[in-house]
């Protein structure tokens, strides 16, 4: 029997939800229960593909092509569960779908409505495509009194209602601010975020009180008393020096007792480690060193545009216990002046994935010069491509090297991709496409060079990892980039399709077209990361 967690969250945005419902299905799997967490974002885009990074953060891709919301970057993080296409839901593919309905006459006349036939539609998208899961944990996006959130709600009220105490909860997330003024906590917020929830029918089971410290006893009955749930079930949820901390801290204060005995589920538990997240929170807390890696992109004003990447990095200073300080560079600025010397003190540079001209020449600047400087280099996706065409210009001699992406150039060595293979199918784009889902997205295998670094590193040779990119290394260079010592270590199964490239001559360069950080774990570090990280110790030792 399957059960559903319901998550919402209220006064205000950016509370964590993610992050809360991450750690609960970790908390979960810790009892010995197999969990599977869900998305419902309120906002009108189809997926969040289109959208500003600075905007929406990342997008983060599962390993069958879907361009999701970067919570599931979280879910998969904390609990080792791969995310699905069917894991995350826009009002946008909602409204998409029914209207496709209705046009195709399956309504049989009927005047099409929110309810019931958009709420129907949300029902069946969070009941839909699960597996034996023993528990199915919902995010609602957004914060309960937004106009669009109330489709999502009514659904998973009417959920509630259908599926009985016995098989669904609601969790909700608010915020306790701290007066320091008055040296109060403040539980009113909470009390009219609750009030609001109640408006649209759904009374929480357990409220989840975000604040900068722990909520005493007496606050915790206070809110228990005006929103109408038991004091043990308001969980106190305060900062923490790392996120890796929050399933501990949560057990603590008994959240995942509470929810079994919800469930009535106390005596069924599977035996409770928590075990690999002391030993994470042990390593970040207690490091035995640090490295400093500089992050040179295009989207730095919102690091939720890199937060996997930035998740990433830290993964690999857990795995060889060291601090990883992030030094958060604007591409542009290698443009306009001369600010090579913020690349001076580091220990390691990354160049992650963007799109379009921008700062681009600000990225090869960098690549440069971590190529002279004997500077370890990790190039992702955009990052591999702005490093070829540096090689291209620098080492090949080929002059007017650039990629088609910014316009006509002499030389193509990064062009659009126009047909590639998926499996025993071709895919095939064309500039006129449409920008949303268009792109090489999810899963794809590379084989790798047995006498290269990166089969070194992996430890075998053949790999699969996560793509989304619209423009490709043009593979008709090769030979004039091997010739002055560009490695091609990586390539697709056909051999068409340049995936990785590394300097044998350098301490450590190493460019890939996919995106390694959407597979990293703490308790799993993706070993690109790792071998990244324990380069730049290198360095600091040699500096």
């Amino acid at each position: 029997m399957t059960r559903f967690i319901f998550i919402t969250g209220g006064v205000v945005s950016s509370l964590g939800k993610g992050l809360a419902s991450a750690a609960l299905g970790a908390l979960l799997q810790a009892r010995g229960y197999r969990v599977r967490l869900r998305k419902l974002d309120p906002y009108l885009n189809v997926d969040p593909g289109t959208m500003s990074p600075t905007q929406h953060g990342e997008v983060y891709v599962t390993d069958d092509g879907a361009e999701t919301d970067l919570d599931l970057g979280h879910y998969e993080r904390f609990t080792g569960v791969a995310a699905r296409r069917t894991d995350n839901v826009t009002t946008g593919r909602i409204y998409t779908g029914v209207i496709e309905k209705e046009r195709r006459g399956d309504y049989l006349g009927a005047t099409v409505q929110v309810i019931p036939h958009v709420t129907d539609a949300i029902k069946e998208f969070a009941l839909g495509n699960i597996e034996g899961e023993d528990f199915v944990l919902c995010e609602i996006g957004g914060t309960v009194g937004d106009i669009e959130s109330l489709p999502f709600l009514e659904a998973i009220r009417q959920l509630g209602n259908e599926l009985g105490r016995e098989r669904a909860m609601f969790v909700h997330l608010t915020l306790v601010p701290y007066l320091k003024s008055a040296g109060e906590l403040k539980t009113k917020p909470t009390q009219h975020s609750v009030k609001e929830l109640q408006s649209v029918g759904i009374q929480p089971d357990m409220i989840l009180c975000r604040c900068e410290q722990d909520i005493p006893a007496s606050e915790r009955r206070k809110i228990a008393l005006f929103c109408n749930v038991p004091v043990d079930n308001v969980i106190s949820a305060p900062d923490v020096s790392t996120i890796y901390e929050v399933p501990n801290c949560y057990h603590a204060r008994g959240m995942d007792r509470q929810m079994a005995g919800h469930f009535g589920i106390e005596n069924t538990a599977g035996e409770l480690d928590l075990s690999r997240w002391s030993h994470i929170t042990d390593r970040v807390r207690n490091p035995e060193g640090e490295v400093t890696i500089a992050v040179v992109g295009k989207y730095t004003n919102l690091l939720d545009s890199y937060k996997s990447l930035s998740e990433a990095l830290a993964h690999g200073g857990i795995a060889n216990n060291v601090r990883v300080s992030m030094n958060w560079i604007d591409s542009e600025i290698f443009e306009s002046e001369d600010a090579v010397h913020q690349l001076s003190d580091v220990e390691g540079i990354l160049v992650p994935g963007g799109f379009g001209e921008r700062g681009a020449e600000g990225k090869i600047a960098a690549v440069q010069f971590a190529r002279e400087h004997n500077v370890p280099y990790f190039g992702i996706c955009f990052g591999m491509q702005m490093a070829v065409i540096e090689l291209a210009r620098s080492l090949a001699r080929i002059k007017g090297a650039g990629s088609t992406e910014f316009g006509n150039c002499a030389e193509p060595i990064v062009g659009l991709m126009t047909e590639w293979s998926r499996g025993s199918d071709v895919e095939r784009r064309g500039n006129g496409d449409n920008l949303g889902g268009t792109m090489r997205l999810g899963a794809y295998d590379c084989a790798l060079a047995d006498d290269s670094l990166v089969r070194e590193i992996y430890g075998e040779a053949n790999i699969s990892e996560r793509h989304r990119h619209r423009y490709e290394v043009n593979i008709n260079y090769r030979d004039k980039l091997e010739a002055a010592g560009v490695k091609f270590s990586g390539l697709s199964p056909d051999g068409v399709l340049p995936e990785i490239i590394e300097l044998p001559h350098h301490p450590w360069f190493v460019g890939v077209q996919f995106h390694p950080e959407l597979k990293s774990k703490p308790f799993d570090p993706h070993p690109l990361f790792s071998s990244f990280i324990r380069a730049a110790i290198d360095r600091s030792r040699l500096v």
